[in-house]
């Protein structure tokens, strides 16, 4: 059998475009309800748990339980489809957000959003790693990865100008809706390409069992080890996200559309500058020894524990904001290099399914318990002594607890070549 011809650079480099497009409205559509937070608990009148829960398990769950099915899917069938029906879902039921009679229907509609939005990563990374070789794959999923800070900033942005002058419910809808004409434009203009394209490789094989696959993940010491590790960094990332701006409100008092401009403009340029380097640097590197994939990642968790602590303790409000910059920088640095070597490291028809397995473990720990996480702390450790002000020392304690990352990705570290080298010859 010839092996596949890989698709031209030009075309590769447009998918790579409308893919990180489509990223960035899961992260509006995802990250909207940061700024929504007090708003809603005004009009429903829950506790900071209830909105914990609402912001990170609500849609966590099925997420990542959806996430696995809808890989294995992705692995033998249209990915590209897969894309656009889960766009299709996740945009129209954000919109449907805005209507919602109660906090019930609100968390049951969130949990809607998360089942859509599991659709959107596992495909777009086999797509990618089909369209992009391996010795430039960090740095395109880097880009991709852009999808998650400019639609973060843009959430943050619209968020506080639209919670000023007009509602949450009228936010939910405005950044809902344009979802459902991107999703045309990727049913009309993205290929299917070949499995291992990019790589003049054929998946000549048949699609492997789930238990096959899970089994053979267990024998990639490093996959375990960043598994881990991105757990307990997004774990971090998510509290310290979903709640900034709650924290900036009640410790700074921070107007909502002050807030807005501030975090929208440091995570946009910060994230994107610090993924794209991440990626950079890890392709570089990683060309001469494959451990620096996951020593970059290491080390950028451990030196952004000082800017955590200046964040969460310095009291003006400017010094906060600018300890932030380098914090966010750093933390999206890992997600190129990590991206990158799941599917370095499993066959072509695990692909998909690897990167629903990561996502499951870290978005059910990160994104479940971050949010989750400073709720509990608000209301049964710090609120007693502090009251407002709790928020200022849970988000002391979960984002120090990032820097625990950096064992982990240095653990995986020391056995990453051969993984990888297992998993090639």
């Amino acid at each position: 059998m010839q092996p596949n011809r890989p698709p031209s650079a030009a075309y590769a480099n447009y998918v790579l475009a409308l893919l990180s497009l489509v990223y960035v409205v899961n992260f509006i559509d995802r990250q909207i309800l940061a700024m929504l937070i007090v708003p809603i608990k005004e009009e429903f009148g829950v506790s900071d748990t209830a909105l914990g829960l609402l912001s990170g398990f609500a849609f966590a769950l099925l997420y990542t339980l959806a996430g696995i099915p809808i890989a294995r899917w992705a692995d033998r069938s249209s990915r590209t489809r897969i894309i656009t029906l889960a766009l299709t879902v996740w945009s129209a039921t954000t919109a449907a957000c805005g209507l919602a009679r109660s906090f019930v229907e609100l968390a049951l509609l969130r949990v809607l959003v998360g089942i859509g939005e599991a659709g959107g990563n596992p495909p777009s990374h086999s797509l990618i790693a089909d369209y992009f070789p391996p010795h430039r794959r960090a740095t395109a999923l880097s880009i991709y990865a852009w999808g998650v800070y400019i639609g973060s900033a843009i959430a943050f942005l619209a968020g506080g100008y639209l919670v000023t002058n007009y509602s949450w419910r009228t936010a939910f809808m405005v950044v809902g809706l344009p979802g459902l004409l991107l999703a045309a434009l990727v049913t009309f203009t993205v290929r299917e390409p070949a499995r291992g394209a990019s790589e003049e490789r054929s998946a000549a094989t048949a699609q492997p069992g789930f238990g096959e696959v899970l089994r053979y993940l267990m024998t990639q010491r490093s996959f375990l080890f960043i598994v881990l590790g991105a757990s307990i960094q997004s774990l971090s990332g998510y509290g310290v996200l979903t709640w900034g701006p709650t924290f900036l409100h009640r410790v700074h008092a921070m107007p909502w559309t002050e807030i807005g401009v501030w975090l929208g403009w440091i995570i946009g340029l910060a994230g994107c500058a610090g993924a794209y380097a991440g990626g950079r640097l890890a392709d570089r590197l990683g060309a001469r020894d494959a451990a620096w994939y996951m020593r970059l990642p290491a080390l950028q968790s451990l030196l952004g524990v000082p800017f955590v602590l200046g964040f969460a303790l310095l009291p003006a409000q400017r010094d906060s904001m600018l300890a932030f910059i380098p914090f966010y920088a750093l933390g999206a640095m890992y997600v190129g290099p990590m991206f990158s070597m799941v599917q370095g490291l499993v066959p072509l028809r695990m692909r998909a399914t690897a990167s629903a397995l990561l996502l499951f473990v870290v978005n059910l720990v990160g994104l479940g318990l971050g949010p989750l996480s400073v709720g509990l702390l608000n209301d049964y450790v710090f609120g007693a002594a502090h009251g407002e002000l709790a928020i200022r020392y849970s988000m002391l304690v979960i984002g120090v607890l990032g820097g625990a990352a950096s064992l982990l990705f240095w653990q995986a570290s020391r056995t990453l070549a051969a993984d990888l080298a297992r998993q090639r010859g």
